[in-house]
């Protein structure tokens, strides 16, 4: 009995230094943890795959060209449906679990705010490619970025065309009541009321619902010429088709949450979707920088719409981060060196304030056709 204890003791002692070893080994012999952070499940996945794809296609870039200082990046899912609760728990685990080296992540803006609280009490470097609510940078937390615009840039845009090209003088604002829908549509009517229009109409829907009729009576016995609408195209869709159905013919203005071609599907197609604008950054697919791998999507069938080519680029940012401050580890480093640097990215170079906001945007308007495509506006 008493060899019996002392074989299990030695086995259980021996295994735990066969365990430390192989953790060691793994840590310094080649891998570099990327956590990929967005609504992978739930009513936005669409925005998840976009995620997917383009950190996907790119640390295969990087790994085929030597890696990150030698390492190979790996890549850790982390699904928060578009939740702020589980974008908590994703959090978690990519930090304790996972203990993955840097953050992209996460889509939806109160995923962002709620998930960069934990990035930035463990000194990891988080960049967002889609969170645009000001407070995502606006807290002071060091090691968070974003690769994409502001709220308050893209809605001064949408005011300016609203006003300045539609000429419109009744505008109803509508949103989701989310951190991004409702932050968007307040900072539209920030701008559309310095420019010295007034909405007859500031209203909200609920997220999940489909049935907007009511709200769509409410928007016409306003006589709106134009229908502003913060959210994502969940909701956006059969927004636009119900305001077809009830004859309502003011053109629809959104932001970068409806650029996908979910947006067209959930408003039951083209024809509903055909004449909504929106806004979003100068088209990523048209940059020469990126051209090879734009083609290489393409010969797969894949057309790397919304924000797949910001995912790519956010990766190279992360992976750049890491070779230029001489540390896979030390986010507050990486974050350092970001604020020090710009970055050659397949949207060009790319360079932060010292909040981790883009120091150059790029917001444009597009608009919807009638083959269920999307274009800029001249």
């Amino acid at each position: 009995m008493r060899f019996f204890s002392w074989f299990i003791k030695g086995y259980a002692i021996s295994l735990f230094v066969v365990l430390v070893l192989f953790s060691t080994s793994a840590k310094a012999g080649g891998i570099v943890k990327i956590g990929v952070a967005g609504p992978f499940s739930g009513p936005v996945a669409a925005f998840g795959d976009q995620f997917w794809r383009g950190a996907e296609q790119a640390a295969h870039d990087i790994n085929a060209n030597g890696g990150v200082a030698g390492k190979k990046i790996l890549l850790v899912r982390g699904d928060d449906s578009c939740e702020p609760k589980q974008a908590l728990s994703v959090a978690n685990r990519l930090v304790d679990l996972e203990e993955v080296n840097a953050v992209m992540g996460h889509f939806c803006s109160s995923t962002t705010v709620t998930a960069s609280e934990i990035y930035a009490d463990a000194g990891l470097l988080m960049i967002t490619p889609a969170s645009t609510n000001p407070m995502v940078t606006e807290r002071g937390l060091p090691t968070i970025f974003r690769t994409t615009g502001r709220d308050d840039q893209q809605g001064t845009v949408a005011a300016n065309f609203v006003v300045d090209k539609l000429h419109a003088k009744r505008v109803a604002i509508i949103h989701d009541k989310t951190t991004y829908g409702l932050g968007l549509a307040e900072a539209f009517k920030a701008r559309l009321n310095t420019l010295g229009v007034t909405q007859v109409l500031f209203d909200g829907l609920t997220r999940g619902e489909k049935d907007f009729n009511a709200l769509v009576t409410k928007v016409k016995g306003k006589h709106a010429d134009v229908v502003y609408f913060g959210g994502i195209h969940n909701e956006a869709g059969p927004f636009a088709r119900q305001l077809k159905e009830q004859g309502v013919s003011a053109p629809m203005v959104s932001g970068d949450g409806i650029v996908s071609d979910e947006f067209v599907l959930s408003a039951g197609g083209p024809g509903y979707a055909e004449g909504v604008y929106m806004t979003f950054g100068a088209d990523p697919r048209k940059i020469p920088a990126g051209a090879s791998v734009v083609a290489g999507y393409r010969k797969r069938g894949i057309e790397p719409e919304g924000y797949t080519l910001y995912s790519y680029a956010t990766i190279q940012v992360i992976a750049a981060a890491m070779v230029g401050s001489g540390t896979t580890t030390d986010g507050e480093k990486m974050a350092e060196w970001l604020h020090n640097n710009s970055v050659d990215t397949i949207m060009g170079k790319k360079s932060w304030d010292a909040k981790g906001d883009l120091t150059i945007l790029d917001y444009v308007m597009y608009r919807w056709d009638d083959k269920g495509g999307y274009g800029e506006v001249e």
